[in-house]
């Protein structure tokens, strides 16, 4: 499996939510995802590929377990991973209000 950090763009704010790839979660998220949300979740991605890749990388996406890898590892994020997730979660919690990501 490649890392969550190379999907194309378009599926950029559900890999940032940690939202399961599934065609079902895609087109549902698609439609409830602004394309604001889904510019926030690439520069979150931006922000934190490195961190992802260099301590996260073993962890399978969906469910959030992506962004609490990252959470877990918070004294070993780079600063702009750091000052990004924040901004993750809200983008989680989100999701998850909205129905389109599992609590």
């Amino acid at each position: 499996m490649s890392s969550i950090f190379r999907v194309l763009p378009r599926t950029a704010a559900i890999v940032a939510l940690g939202v399961s790839t599934s065609a079902f979660a895609q087109s549902q998220l698609q439609t409830q995802i602004t394309p604001q949300m889904r510019s926030e979740a690439q520069t979150v991605m931006q922000a934190c590929r490195a961190d992802h890749d260099r301590l996260c990388s073993d962890v399978a996406p969906g469910g959030g377990r992506i962004l609490a890898c990252l959470q877990s590892h918070a004294g070993q994020l780079t600063s702009a991973c750091a000052r990004a997730l924040p901004r993750a979660q809200a983008l989680r919690d989100s999701a998850v209000a909205t129905g389109v990501a599992p609590k």
